[in-house]
């Protein structure tokens, strides 16, 4: 079983995240269960008290069908199945179990995932959760090289625990640098900025340009302009 995702490096220092097994896997969705039936319970009692004045249920004498179906039963099936995807796609590849357990969602190259494949590992849940309490993704999760389900399968996804630093997380640190350029990409602006005064001039103008190029923005300009432009794309300026 691979217990590390290495990402190469411009620097030269490749980046090494974590996998998460099962273990960081089931810690993170029990929590997300339970936030996600606290949820469920709370809109269900909450529109009940909106649309009836009560706690009430399909079929009451005095319940509407329709009425119920729409201000209630729907909004609390949204809550239930989209929690996942809504929450991943808005927290960068994280949710609140997530979060806590320090583990998020990247692709095979380190990036975050685009919605796509977020929305593909999250339909495929229902593979995954058979035939009951998450079998299948389970023992996916135990036999497979990077501990994966069928749904990352799919998706070309993994788990990973996020990069600390004296700061705190990476995505904690570049919130906005992260969601535009990737985590792999985020490090390695952040390393060769953090190594550029231990290099010689030729050699961190070279590969700064280089690794703005691979960026796709401009290289032009000398030693300051590089720098100023790697900075610019830590602080999410344009």
């Amino acid at each position: 079983m691979q217990d590390a995702l290495n990402i190469p490096s411009v620097t030269g220092v490749d980046l090494e995240y974590k996998i998460a097994g099962p273990g960081g896997r089931s810690y993170a969705y029990v929590v997300d269960w339970h936030i996600r039936i606290l949820l469920t319970l709370a809109w269900y009692v909450l529109g009940s008290l909106i649309y009836s004045g009560g706690i009430a249920w399909v079929g009451s004498d005095d319940v509407g069908f329709q009425g119920f179906l729409f201000v209630v039963i729907l909004p609390t099936v949204v809550i239930y199945f989209l929690y996942h995807p809504i929450l991943e796609i808005a927290m960068q590849g994280r949710t609140p179990g997530k979060r806590i357990a320090g583990i998020r969602i990247v692709t095979q190259a380190g990036d975050l995932p685009g919605v796509g494949a977020i929305l593909i590992r999250n339909v495929l849940r229902i593979v995954d959760s058979l035939p009951f309490v998450y079998a299948v993704g389970l023992a996916a999760t135990m036999f497979t090289k990077q501990s994966v389900r069928i749904g990352d399968m799919a998706a070309g996804t993994l788990l990973v625990y996020e990069i600390q630093t004296d700061e705190g997380s990476i995505a904690q640190l570049q919130g906005d640098a992260i969601a535009s350029l990737g985590l792999d990409q985020t490090e390695l602006v952040r390393e060769l900025l953090d190594r550029w005064p231990e290099l010689a001039p030729e050699t961190r103008s070279e590969l700064g340009r280089k690794l703005l190029v691979r960026l796709g923005r401009s290289a032009a300009g000398g030693e300051e302009e590089i720098f100023s432009d790697l900075q610019s794309l830590l602080t999410g300026e344009s």
